[in-house]
């Protein structure tokens, strides 16, 4: 925003900065928030400290101490957001997503050398989780995890002392709390979902998720395990059987322990079981409209064509029930015209009779937690920060999805001046 349109809405952002804000005891820090807030949203490329201040005509002291030493609690800031997000947007999923944070040393806390999408390769950043509440016209990331890879966690090198002693220091001087250690970035993102629902009391909702979620079975079964639906991209290699095969028990030969129910055929993998059924089987379905027309399609509508099948995705990790069997779920598949096989898979344990509509839907509403990160990243500096602690990084994520959520506010708003 220019000096002048936030003029024209700082009145609003001063109440909602004192509604997100409200759980932070003193007033000097609720002040050093809407502060914050509006350094994030004002015009200009860096969103650093020092250039956000000389924008504000402040110390830069002043928002470096309220992110990096400040004793504010973001989880209750998050609980508020989360509270509003659901009243405003209302969401119809949780999505899971990460974002990279490129960084150029290694005093930042969780960084190593890993995939880094900003980068789009291997390089030196950190990882932040997030579960983003979504709709088709808005998302807001609610609640944050920084990744913690195994080189920063003591307890995984046990046997090297002088190791240890090095991770030790290293966790020290980025203040990570000693309760943080390496996790899955897909248990993180269970760990969320927990606090969102369960401390937070937001609704169940569908979870959905990329394929490095999906793909993972643990993750898969601790949404089942918490009574949560998903429908989650996977690969095309994921190991089924179709949803009609019945396991067997082979007959007894009368020495030894008698064999357990098994599957009488050999399991296959997604793609084989789309093939088999055939591309005449898929449907055409439009999910939302774009924003690029054409000649073709002047209503930008985004199409393609899926076919919808009963699976039982095959794991030797994956609990059976007495009878042998595996759970049932949806295998949805995108078949586009012309195309010799799928292009982008997913399992889904939404109902049995939610509609081929519906199940592309929920499938494919990630769209707007991706379109959003770029407002975050780009638009607000999301992954700008130049602190090297862990509560600065949590506390800056925050006041940034803070100010993504005031954005989408004046967006939802026909009679506020949007931002750009």
């Amino acid at each position: 925003m220019t000096p002048e349109e936030m003029d024209t809405v700082r009145a609003r952002l001063e109440a909602f900065a004192e509604e997100m804000l409200g759980s932070l005891a003193r007033r000097d820090q609720r002040a050093k928030g809407e502060l914050y807030l509006r350094g994030l949203m004002l015009d200009g490329k860096r969103k650093s400290m020092q250039p956000m201040a000389e924008r504000l005509g402040v110390d830069h002291q002043q928002l470096q101490q309220f992110v990096a030493s400040s004793t504010w609690d973001w989880a209750k800031v998050r609980e508020r957001l989360a509270r509003w997000a659901a009243a405003h947007i209302s969401p119809e999923a949780y999505a899971i997503d990460d974002v990279g944070f490129p960084k150029d040393g290694y005093d930042s806390p969780g960084v190593a050398r890993m995939y880094c999408g900003a980068l789009g390769k291997r390089g030196n950043c950190q990882i932040g989780v997030s579960v983003n509440l979504v709709s088709d016209h808005a998302s807001s990331a609610v609640n944050w995890r920084l990744f913690l890879p195994e080189s920063w966690d003591d307890t995984k090198n046990t046997g090297d002392a002088l190791l240890t002693g090095a991770i030790q220091r290293r966790r020290a001087k980025a203040a990570i709390p000693d309760s943080e250690r390496h996790k899955e970035k897909w248990r993180l993102a269970l760990d969320m979902l927990d606090e969102v629902r369960e401390g937070w009391e937001l609704p169940d909702l569908p979870v959905v998720a990329d394929t490095g979620y999906g793909d993972a079975t643990g993750f898969r079964e601790g949404l089942t395990e918490r009574g949560l639906t998903y429908a989650v991209a996977v690969k095309g290699t994921t190991t089924a059987y179709p949803g009609d095969a019945v396991p067997e028990r082979p007959p007894y030969s009368g020495q030894g322990r008698p064999p357990g129910p098994a599957y009488p055929v050999q399991h296959s993998t997604l793609r084989q079981l789309a093939l088999n059924t055939g591309q005449s089987a898929a449907r055409t379905v439009t999910w939302r409209q774009g924003s690029k027309t054409t000649k073709h399609n002047p209503r930008a509508e985004m199409r393609s064509r899926f076919l919808a099948l009963r699976v039982r995705p095959a794991n030797r990790t994956i609990r059976r029930a007495a009878d042998g069997s595996l759970p049932e779920c949806w295998l949805l598949a995108q078949w586009p015209p012309g195309a010799a096989e799928p292009t982008d898979y997913w399992l889904s344990t939404l109902p049995a009779d939610t509609p081929l509509g519906e199940l592309v839907r929920i499938a494919k509403i990630r769209w707007r937690v991706e379109h959003d990160y770029r407002e975050l990243k780009d638009g607000l500096g999301l992954d700008l920060l130049e602190g090297r602690n862990f509560p600065g990084w949590h506390r800056h994520v925050t006041l940034t999805s803070l100010a993504q959520a005031f954005c989408t506010m004046l967006r939802l708003d026909p009679k506020a001046p949007a931002p750009a």
